[in-house]
């Protein structure tokens, strides 16, 4: 019986001490993704400090959280206004903001990172953090496409060091990506994967290689689609054929053939040209000789040329 009862006290212990230890988070970033991953950490409760460069950008971002608070709100608390305007108000509350990131990670749980895509600048800035944030913070990484183990690389806590990839808008897409490097602990891994679920998420676990698991199979299909159009236009040159092959073609194939919510050029638009070219151009450069990762010269010309999808009116497809 006192055998029992231990093990019941331990896993109890266990499992208050795993609930418990992310409460205080510190977000690195202000844009699209960053401001997303603090209001859903704010809603479900977390301290968070949301951290960027300039305040103007930090204003931007707390009023884009509390724009986007309230259509959930809205949708949520339809027939209840009052209690609509307090799960603002309460999220709001979690939510401070600081342009002085050394400063604040003295008392935080975990540092999360969601900056340019740039492995220097992701060194520069976890190499400073390491110095100030205490021993038991966790550091994770929101990148996309890079290698967590380069990027903890840049630390002396590569034990507390893993990557969480959420998706884009954060508050509606229910994926998390947890990634776990040959150095992270299972007790790090383990608050990782525990986090995620206390924003509601579903977390996937992986490990560190390219693109992890949606973007390894999603990065290589948007390019072939592309691949598949260039050859089509170069064989339309010299032998035309009446919309054989084109973009909307493919994305209509694709959507109604597989089943997909957007077709792979309305999706690359989505994403962003200048994006999904340097996924692919650091996927070369470390692997010249995988077909998959090649370069697209028609992507290449679209991004010279500033074309770079929806957030500038204009990729594969123009927008008003």
């Amino acid at each position: 019986m006192a055998f029992v009862t231990h093990q019941i006290m331990r896993a109890m212990s266990s499992s208050a001490t795993r609930n418990a230890a992310i409460k205080h988070i510190t977000v690195i970033g202000g844009g699209l993704m960053g401001s997303g991953i603090a209001q859903v950490a704010a809603s479900t409760g977390h301290t968070v400090v949301l951290v960027d460069q300039a305040e103007d950008i930090l204003k931007k971002s707390a009023k884009g959280i509390e724009d986007s608070l309230k259509r959930i709100a809205k949708k949520k608390f339809a027939d209840k206004p009052e209690a609509g305007a307090a799960f603002i108000q309460k999220t709001m509350k979690n939510v401070t903001t600081s342009t002085d990131a050394a400063s604040v990670v003295h008392s935080t749980d975990l540092v999360l990172e969601a900056i340019v895509e740039n492995l220097q600048v992701k060194h520069e800035l976890f190499k400073t953090l390491d110095k100030f944030a205490p021993e038991h913070t966790v550091f994770a990484s929101n990148t996309s496409s890079l290698s967590i183990t380069e990027i903890a690389n840049s630390t002396t806590r590569q034990d507390r060091f893993g990557g969480l990839h959420f998706f884009n808008p954060v508050p509606l897409m229910k994926l998390v990506e947890v990634i776990q490097t040959p150095m992270t602990s299972q007790k790090t891994f383990d608050a990782l994967l525990d986090f995620s679920k206390a924003l509601g998420k579903y977390p996937v676990s992986c490990k560190d290689t390219p693109g992890f698991i949606v973007n390894r199979l999603l990065v290589p299909y948007m390019m072939e689609a592309i691949r598949l159009h260039e050859r089509v236009f170069n064989i339309y040159i010299f032998f035309p054929l009446k919309d054989h092959g084109s973009k909307e073609d493919i994305d209509l194939a694709m959507k109604l053939g597989a089943g997909y919510p957007m077709g792979p050029f309305e999706l690359l638009d989505y994403v962003g040209l200048d994006t999904s070219k340097f996924i692919i151009d650091g996927w070369h450069k470390m692997d010249p000789d995988n077909p998959l990762f090649a370069p697209s010269p028609m992507l290449n010309k679209l991004v010279e040329e500033g074309k770079l999808g929806k957030k500038t009116g204009e990729g594969f497809y123009k927008y008003k």
